[in-house]
């Protein structure tokens, strides 16, 4: 049955440029044309446009065409790995908000283990610590986001528990995609020790990507759903 393009873009509520994106995007199967020029869209079709805008709220655009390619190049497995990895991200983000949380409520992030003598942390220990990579650090440092003491004998990063918290916040914010004037804004709020609107904030944060997961679940059925329209298209 050929579908027409208005009635699929009604149905999705985007327009029918949209449409014609992706199928120049090449994120779903090639499109026949009729005698008289206009495309022709299949019920496999329509599966594809409703995975795609299923899978866009939780996975973006990048992501999903990404899975679209590969499942038109019939690499599912490919393609749902795509999908873990994301998730797995995804909760890793989770994590770290609640790690957040926690260290903006207590009134120092208690990261030291009993007996060192040592002042600061380097920033392997803060690494593994927040879960965040050091390169990702070394780069928040360089943008003025926090700043770092150094060790006066070695030269080394030496992280104090207020910078902790700094890192923390930071990657929460940006994982919940928040402007940088804002992730400033909340870093001088927690040096000038006003840490009510952070911990507000990063709760918003947690709230955004529990969001994430259930669009990111959305997507995963909408994909299920899709195979499962193209085994049975293929057995007829």
């Amino acid at each position: 049955m050929n579908i027409r393009p208005i009635d699929i873009a009604r149905k999705l509520h985007i327009s029918t440029t949209a449409l014609r994106h992706y199928e120049d995007w090449k994120i779903i199967p090639p499109v026949e044309r009729g005698a008289n020029g206009y495309r022709i869209y299949t019920q496999v079709h329509v599966g594809y446009f409703e995975c795609i805008r299923a899978m866009n709220d939780g996975f973006g655009m990048q992501l999903t065409s990404k899975v679209m390619k590969k499942i038109i190049r019939g690499e599912t497995d490919e393609a749902l790995w795509l999908m873990s990895g994301s998730q797995a991200a995804l909760y890793q983000d989770k994590l770290i908000a609640e790690k957040t949380i926690k260290a903006l409520e207590s009134e120092e992030i208690h990261t030291v283990q009993p007996g060192r003598r040592k002042k600061g942390m380097t920033i392997g220990e803060v690494s593994e610590l927040t879960m965040i990579p050091s390169s990702a650090i070394r780069h928040w440092e360089k943008m003025g986001l926090i700043a770092i003491e150094r060790d006066k004998e070695n030269g080394y990063r030496s992280f104090s528990p207020a910078n902790v918290r700094q890192i923390l916040i930071i990657r929460t914010l940006k994982a919940a995609v928040w402007s940088l004037d804002i992730i400033k804004r909340i870093i001088k709020e927690i040096d000038d020790n006003h840490v009510e609107n952070a911990i507000k904030t990063a709760r918003e944060s947690l709230h955004f990507l529990n969001q994430m997961n259930l669009n990111q679940l959305r997507g995963a059925s909408c994909l299920h759903k899709l195979l499962e329209l193209l085994k049975e298209s293929d057995s007829k």
